[in-house]
Order: C-alpha cells, then sequence, then structure tokens
C-alpha cells in the first residue's frame, strides 16, 4: 500500500488539512486541478511556464532557463518583467490567499529561480517514470502498460507551437517513445503482444518514419496472429520511406519482414529470460579480432562514449547498433577499434568478425564487399559451395545466419557508406564498429550509427603513451625533450609511434638528441617517416590525398598558405580563387577525406602534421607566383571584408579608401551590424594572425590598413591588449611605408588602446602627434576624429574641463565638415562628461540630442546614447525612465549581438534596481552581467561579484 504524500494535502494557518489536494498533468493538455475542481492554468504561454516547472518538478528552474523555453535566442526586452508577473499569477492560481511576500507550498524562489514543490502524486510525469522504473525492475508488462495510459496526447498540448518544439519537451516525446519500444520488447518476450498494440499503433501514428518502431510493430502484428496486417504495415512503411526520404528499409526492418515471411515472429521465453527461435541454425563461431595494442594509452573519453553503447548491466544491446569511428589518418582509429572490441567481446559469446576493407589503400586495391561477405558466411560455418551468387542473395544469408544470435562485427577501414551496407546484421543482440575516413554520414542518417571522430591525443595522453612504450624512468628522466616530442608530434598518434619506435630501438640515444632532430625538421615530416608505408606519417597521409579529385587537392595545398587556427568558405574561396559555392563543395570533400575538421559550422581546420604535408605539396606542386598569388587573396579578402563590416559596425568613423579587388578576392557582405559584428568575432584570432603574416611578408600597405580597419572592433568588444599590439604593427608599417594619414589615424588609435589600459603617458604622446598630424595635412575630419578621442582620455585622467574643450572642438568640426553620425557622438561625449561632473540635467539634455541626430539605423550609437541616458536619469532620481532607457539600449545590444556592452548596461541597471528596493531583479540582472562578463573581462566581473556579495549581506 501506499503512503501518502505529504504535499497532496494543503493545510490551513489553523493546522487543519485542507480536503482539496492539488494535481497537474503534462503528458497531454497542461492542466491543473484543486481537488475536483479545473484551474484556469492561463493564457498559452503562462501554460508554457508551468509546464516547464512541472518536467523538472522538485528542482529549481532558473530565469534564464525559463525565457530561453519561452522566447529562444530573440527574447523581448520585457521578457523578465513577463516571468515575474507569470510567477505572480500561478502563485495565485495555486494558493489564492497568498500574501505577495509570503513563501509558498507550491511555487518556491530559491537558487536563481523557482521550484515547483511536487511529487509523484501531484505530477503525472513524476508518476509516470516511477511507474517504468518499478517496470524495468519487476520485468512488469502491467506496470509498464500502466504507465503508458497516463500519457493522453503529445506532451505539453495546448501551449505555443514554437515553445513546444523546445527540446526540453520534445525530449517528453521521446521519453514516451522509447517506453512504447520498451513494452513491445517486453510484450513479445512474453507472448502478450496483443495487450500493446493499441500503444503501439498510436506511436507509429506519430512517428511514421521511426523504423525500430514500424518494426516492432509489424513483429508485433505477427505474434498477434495478424500476419497480413503485419505485412501490410511493412508495405506502408516501405512505400513512406522511399517517397518521403527515398531511401529504402533499414536491416531491423528487413529483418522483422523476413521473420513475419518465415514465420518466426513468435517468440517465447527461452531459458534466463532470452529470446529465442522455434528454430534456430546452428553455425560456427568465429573469433577473429586481432591481436590489442599492449601499449595502448588514452582515449579513457572516447573509450567511456562508446561502452555507453552497450546496456548499463553489460548486456548486449537489444537491437543492432552501428558506432562509425572516424578521423584522419594516423589518429589511431582501428587501434581504438581493436581494442574496444577486446574489452566488450565477452558479451558477444557467438563470436567476432573482423574484416580490412582497405577503403584508402595506397595500391587501390580495395576489398569488395562481395568478398568480405563470403569471408564472413565462410568463417558462420557455410562452405563455398553453399554460398549463393549475388551480392543481395549473400547480405541475406549472412543475415539469416546472425539472427537471435550475438556477433561482434568490426568493419575497419572502409571507404564509405555503401562499402558496409550489406554487411550490417539485421537482427537484434548484434553490435558493429565501422573505422573510417569517411564520415559515414549515411549511416548516421538511416541506420541511426553513432558516429565518434578521434581528435588528436591531448598532452597527458600522448605523455602516457610514450611511458607505455619507452618505460616511465626514461620518459621521467628529460621532461623537457618529452615536452618538445609531444609538440612536434601535435598528438598523432601515428607520429608518437614513429618517435617512439626509434627511441625504443635505440635504447642509448638520449630523448633530447630525438627532440632536436625533431626540431631540426621543422616544418616537414621528414622526422616522421619509416621505411614500413603503413608506419610513414607523410605515407599515411598521402592515401588520402591521391584520392581527391584535381581542384581539392590544389585547395588543400595552398590552404598551407593561410595563417590559420581556422578559416570559413568565403575565405577559403580567396584563397583558391574559385566562387564560394564551389570551394564549399570542395571543403567537403576534404572533410569526408578527414584532411580538413569542421570542427564548428562552417569552420575549418587542420592538424599541424597535415598542414606541413600541404606546405611541402604546395611548394613541389605549385609555382612562386602562384603561392603569392593565393597569399595576396588572402590578405585581401580579410581587408575588404573587415572594411565592409567596420562600415556597418561603426559608420561614422573614418576607414581607408580601398582601391578595386583584384580578379579572384571574395570578399563578404552583410546585411546589417550584427552581421558585422558575428563576423568579427568569429575572426578575431585569424584577423591577429592575418596582420602578422603581412607584416613577416613584407606587405606593410596590407598591415595598416588593418591595423586602422579593425580599431573600433577591438576597442569596442574589449580585446584591448590586441588592440594595443595590432595598431604598434600597423603605425611601425605605416613609417616604413611613408604614409603619413595612416600615422594620424593609427596614432590616434595607439592613444586609445594606451589609455584603456591605464598608459596615459603613452595617449597623452599619440594623441598629441595625432592632433598635429592632422592639423599638418589639413584633414579636418580626421582632426575631429583626434579631438573627440582626446576628449575621451582625458575624462578617464579626471580632466574634466579640458575634455568638455576637446569635445567642443570636435563638435564644431563635426558640424562643418556635415558629419551628422559623427555630430551625435560628439554630443553624446559632451553629455558624459559632464555626467561626469555631476552635472546630471546637462547630461541628460545632450543625451537627448545626441538621440536626435544619431540615425536609427546605427543601433550602437543609439544604444551608448540610451545607456548613457539611463545613467543621467538614475542620478536624477528619476528611476523608471532610467529602467526603461536602459532596457532599450539592451534591446539594441541584443539585437545586434554585442554582449560585452550589454554586460555594461545590465551593470547600470542593477544600480537602478537597488536604488528602488527591488533586490530580486538587481540580482537577476547583476547575475546575467556576470555570466558575460567572466569570460571577457574579469576585473569587471569582480566589480558585479562584490556588488551581489554586497546586495546578499545587505538583504
Amino acid at each position: 500500500m501506499e503512503t501518502e504524500n505529504p504535499l497532496s494535502r494543503e493545510v490551513t494557518a489553523s493546522g487543519q488539512a485542507s480536503p482539496e489536494p492539488v494535481r497537474f498533468t503534462v503528458l497531454g493538455p497542461v492542466r491543473a486541478w484543486r481537488g475536483e475542481t479545473e484551474l484556469d492554468a492561463g493564457p498559452p504561454q503562462q501554460r508554457a511556464m508551468l509546464a516547464l516547472l512541472l518536467v523538472h518538478a522538485g528542482r529549481p528552474v532558473t530565469l534564464g532557463e525559463v525565457v530561453d523555453v519561452l522566447w529562444g535566442e530573440d527574447p523581448p526586452a520585457s521578457a523578465v518583467n513577463v516571468v515575474h508577473r507569470y510567477v505572480g499569477m500561478l502563485r495565485r492560481l495555486l494558493e489564492p490567499g497568498l500574501a505577495v511576500r509570503e513563501e509558498g507550498r507550491w511555487l518556491i524562489r530559491g537558487a536563481g529561480g523557482w521550484r515547483l514543490e511536487a511529487g509523484p502524486d501531484q505530477v503525472d510525469l513524476l508518476r509516470f517514470r516511477r511507474m517504468t522504473e518499478d517496470a524495468r525492475r519487476e520485468g512488469s508488462l502491467d506496470l509498464l502498460t500502466d504507465a503508458l495510459a497516463l500519457w493522453r496526447g503529445p506532451a505539453a498540448a495546448g501551449i505555443p507551437a514554437e515553445v513546444r518544439a523546445h527540446p526540453v519537451f520534445t525530449a517528453l516525446d521521446r521519453e514516451l517513445l522509447e517506453s512504447v519500444k520498451e513494452s513491445a520488447d517486453l510484450a513479445l518476450r512474453k507472448g502478450a503482444a496483443e495487450r500493446v498494440l493499441t500503444a503501439l499503433r498510436e506511436a507509429a501514428t506519430r512517428h511514421p518514419l521511426d523504423e525500430p518502431l514500424q518494426a516492432r510493430l509489424v513483429l508485433a502484428l505477427a505474434a498477434a496472429g495478424r500476419q497480413a496486417e503485419a505485412l501490410d504495415a511493412w508495405q506502408s512503411v516501405r512505400t513512406r520511406l522511399a517517397d518521403e526520404l527515398g531511401i529504402d528499409p533499414g536491416p531491423e526492418l528487413r529483418a522483422a519482414q523476413e521473420q513475419v515471411l518465415r514465420g518466426q515472429a513468435v517468440h517465447t521465453a527461452g531459458p534466463a529470460g532470452r529470446t529465442t527461435r522455434e528454430a534456430h541454425q546452428p553455425a560456427a563461431r568465429p573469433t577473429q579480432l586481432p591481436p590489442d595494442l599492449a601499449a595502448f594509452a588514452g582515449r579513457r573519453a572516447d573509450l567511456a562514449k562508446v561502452l555507453t553503447l552497450l546496456p548499463d548491466d553489460g548486456r548486449t544491446p537489444e537491437t543492432v547498433v552501428i558506432s562509425a569511428i572516424g578521423g584522419m589518418g594516423g589518429i589511431g582509429k582501428s587501434t581504438l577499434a581493436v581494442h574496444w572490441a577486446h574489452q566488450v567481446a565477452r558479451h558477444f559469446p557467438d563470436g567476432q568478425l573482423y574484416v580490412n576493407l582497405r577503403g584508402f589503400d595506397p595500391t587501390g586495391s580495395v576489398l569488395d564487399t562481395g568478398e568480405a561477405l563470403r569471408g564472413f558466411v565462410e568463417a558462420l560455418g557455410v562452405p563455398p559451395h553453399r554460398i549463393p551468387a549475388g551480392l543481395e542473395a549473400q547480405s541475406a544469408l549472412y543475415r539469416s545466419l546472425l539472427a537471435d544470435r550475438r556477433v561482434l562485427v568490426v568493419l575497419d577501414n572502409a571507404r564509405d557508406a555503401e562499402h558496409v551496407r550489406p554487411l550490417l546484421p539485421g537482427s537484434p543482440g548484434c553490435l558493429v564498429v565501422i573505422t573510417s575516413r569517411d564520415r559515414m554520414s549515411g549511416l548516421v542518417t538511416t541506420e541511426g550509427a553513432h558516429p565518434l571522430v578521434l581528435d588528436p591525443l591531448s598532452p597527458e595522453e600522448a605523455r602516457e603513451a610514450l611511458v607505455r612504450r619507452l618505460g616511465e624512468d626514461r620518459v621521467a628522466s628529460a621532461p623537457q625533450a618529452v615536452d618538445e616530442i609531444i609538440a612536434r608530434c601535435a598528438g598523432l598518434p601515428l607520429a608518437l609511434a614513429v618517435v617512439a619506435a626509434r627511441a625504443a630501438t635505440h635504447p642509448g640515444f638520449p630523448l633530447a638528441a630525438i627532440a632536436e632532430e625533431l626540431a631540426d625538421t621543422d616544418g616537414s615530416l621528414d622526422a616522421f617517416a619509416d621505411p614500413d608505408p603503413a608506419s610513414d606519417v607523410r605515407t599515411v597521409f598521402s592515401w588520402s590525398y591521391r584520392a581527391l579529385s584535381a581542384d581539392a587537392a590544389r585547395l588543400f595545398r595552398l590552404l598551407a598558405l593561410h595563417p590559420g587556427p581556422d578559416i570559413g568558405a568565403p575565405a577559403a574561396a580567396g584563397v583558391v580563387g574559385l566562387p564560394v559555392r564551389r570551394t564549399r563543395l570542395l571543403l567537403a570533400e576534404l572533410t569526408a577525406a578527414r584532411l580538413l575538421t569542421e570542427h564548428a559550422p562552417g569552420r575549418y581546420t587542420c592538424h599541424d602534421l597535415l598542414r606541413a604535408y600541404a606546405g611541402e605539396l604546395a611548394l613541389a606542386h605549385d609555382s612562386e607566383a602562384e603561392r603569392h598569388a593565393a597569399s595576396q587573396r588572402v590578405l585581401d579578402h580579410y581587408l575588404r571584408t573587415a572594411h565592409a563590416a567596420g562600415q556597418l559596425f561603426s559608420p561614422y568613423w573614418s576607414v581607408t579608401t580601398l582601391p578595386p579587388a583584384p580578379a579572384g578576392v571574395v570578399a563578404e557582405d552583410f546585411d546589417d551590424d550584427r552581421q558585422a559584428l558575428a563576423w568579427f568575432n568569429r575572426e578575431h584570432s585569424v584577423l591577429l594572425a592575418v596582420v602578422d603574416q603581412a607584416v613577416r611578408g613584407g606587405s606593410d600597405t596590407y598591415a595598416w590598413q588593418l591595423a586602422w580597419t579593425l580599431e573600433r572592433f577591438f576597442d569596442r568588444q574589449g580585446h584591448w591588449h590586441d588592440f594595443l599590439a595590432m595598431q604598434r604593427a600597423g603605425l611601425a608599417a605605416a613609417v616604413r611605408a611613408g604614409e603619413r594619414t595612416a600615422q594620424a589615424h593609427i596614432r590616434r588609435g595607439l592613444a586609445r588602446a594606451s589609455a584603456r589600459l591605464g598608459r596615459y603617458d603613452d595617449a597623452n604622446v599619440h594623441v598629441r602627434q595625432a592632433l598635429d598630424l592632422f592639423t599638418e595635412l589639413g584633414d579636418r575630419s580626421g582632426l575631429a576624429h583626434a579631438h573627440r578621442s582626446h576628449g575621451w582620455i582625458l575624462d578617464r585622467q579626471g580632466r574634466h574641463a579640458e575634455a568638455l574643450d576637446a569635445a567642443g572642438k570636435a563638435l564644431e568640426l563635426y558640424r562643418a565638415t556635415g558629419n551628422r553620425p559623427a555630430e551625435g557622438s560628439a554630443l553624446h561625449a559632451l553629455g558624459w562628461t559632464h555626467a561626469l561632473l555631476g552635472e546630471h540635467e546637462q547630461a541628460a539634455a545632450y543625451f537627448e540630442e545626441a538621440l536626435a541626430a544619431t540615425d536609427r539605423g546605427n543601433r550602437y550609437g543609439v544604444g551608448g546614447a540610451l545607456d548613457s541616458l539611463g545613467y543621467a536619469l538614475h542620478h536624477l532620481g528619476d528611476h523608471r525612465r532610467a529602467v526603461a532607457s536602459y532596457d532599450d539600449a539592451l534591446r539594441l545590444y541584443r539585437e545586434v549581438g554585442d554582449r560585452y556592452q550589454e554586460a555594461g548596461t545590465l551593470g547600470r541597471l542593477g544600480d537602478t534596481y537597488v536604488a528602488i528596493g527591488d533586490q530580486p531583479m538587481a540580482t537577476t540582472v547583476w547575475r546575467q552581467a556576470l555570466a558575460i562578463l567572466d569570460g571577457v573581462d574579469p576585473p569587471a566581473a569582480d566589480e558585479v561579484r562584490d556588488k551581489l556579495r554586497d546586495l546578499e549581506q545587505a538583504g
């Protein structure tokens, strides 16, 4: 008998129990009751928040989680206020007599969010999970079917469709789907298929393309004596797969049809509950795994991922599970697959099959799929003369031999998905491990393969590998040499193995001498040469390179000229001088060959040794003129794209004029400042490397043009050390090139960078030199910018009277030159200086004037003026308007995607909430600011952290 959950009763202030418990449903429509009376859960968005609390019943849901679920990546400026309003309405709904600040029983605030304090007796989802856990523990079909009966349709029905599409809710539907499949498997084992047909049919209708589910429906119909319906269901899903996806049924569906046709779909429980067929075909027990590598090291995280494919209790999977292990040549795919296979082999008592398919063999002698199939069939006990002709018939025989058997199949070095499809079993109990340099996306899509791409070894794993091969004492005796070896091998297991083999075969060689050999061959693969082609790094790479098309091979070679650390498709198009669309196809070819890695959507990177290999090929196959042209196209791409982005990012700032783009140069276009900022952030590290490459290559014009163009991005985003270094490099290049206008602008930029880092003596020198140069050049626009920067620097030094004079000169020059956008910036500067002087009425007037002068399309200018206006209004005591002004600034910064400026505004908004006594909101916005600043500006983060601590102590 179940004990009553104390939360199923309400208690009045007098201590008397209320007869009206509260209960909720989320497995279907989102509903709530008090006693027998259904409560109005409010509009769809409020119901969505209730659904989120129900999904996480018993644990806190943070404000950030609520905003993410309700609005996704584009929340309105009022999102926080709306959430608080929903919380209040739900509290009043659940506990009508609760005072505003009284702690409730059901909806409890704490840990940065809210917790719905309810258990299985109140929430159908929790009850469902408790029942399914009991059913698994007891092997009870009754409990499982009772649990499924709690569902009344798709989870969280009745909330907005775009919210319901959030993973937190779609995961519930997947949970139902897995429980339906589990109930079907249990019913088939117990000979009670009829009991799950209703749930199976409903789930199959909602998920018509889920092949494992449809296969279970076919088997359950046949087991219930409805063979004709089973075959009709199979034909229906087969047609749907062909019409909607253009594919044939996978192994599990095909196996279900074969069992129905053979009359083998009726299952009985055998010894220890194991499912058996009425007629089991005996076969041999193969044990074909190659020896495990005795010196295997590292890869613990990768092993942990693949080991999760087996159930927790160590049993074999109840369906065919395919794991596709991919990666570049020499990364250790085969070694890991064989090591893993040895670890799990005991779970497959019916044998282990292994074949090297030689998909990237240097001789081109790829193992034919039919030959591999015939080898497997023979290993399973079928004599050669009994093997049928034709690949399809051989594959059918192979699947039949594996039916109801637990066999581990390792398919090593596959060329692609089609190379292995006929080798996949079709019945439960088998596990397939595939290695390939191909991505095997076809298997992931249609067969549900679990992809695992191997990365280079970490330094710790590389050290462990050397210890395994050379011994702890020898490795510990030369720590610096070992560090050098690990760095030169760049985490590539094959390179480490080659170096370790040289050290092992020459035990008298100091490791320092071997490290010196590697250093002497810097930039080449000579140190990793080996007489055995399978162990020679250059040769192993060549197996993938030789399979490329001519254009892909040329792109691979020329990518060695890009400074890195990664590259996007438009930049790659500039490298090779081809259209972006064509280049994307070539990048996909290089990625499929594992010569590149797409480490983020649209961003490609290359292993250090592969880059060295590409560089060797470029020297051998591409002329000096071709290599120089490619390098110039790289510089032109980044300069011209940065120029286009900068004009959107800071439309009032002066930038250098560029000549027409040379042939073959591909520059990116942007629709707005948000896209421009996203590009700057994506390419931050690359841009630093590009400037460095321009300086080292003697391309001074590119160096100073890039430094000038990138000034505003580095300044606004807080990358001040990079800002200073780039401006210094740009100034040196401009001096060498004799570009006096560039020198003036870059000195002004150097002054800002120096001031950002507190180097005011340097800042004052640079800004004075900029003012002198602009005056000599007669450049009134540049002189205005210099005065504007000078005023800002003076403000930072507390010299506000001088700052007002400098900003006033800038405003006069902007008006004289008709620079209306910059005029708004100068007005903003004057207002800020008055704010620093405590003259907030004058400051607010200037900020209002700046807003009027600033084009609404300049979201940075408008956002900055609104933020400063909020600051002035706060100090004038007009807190309501201050909050509104800050909220408007936040909306603009979020539209642009500028997290750094957003954090600053959040910090000031928190100050205003404290002033009006709203500590919860102050805490919320300061935590949001802290989440941004922790990774961008640690000193600023510490200031916010101190404010939070003071607020908590005061409360």
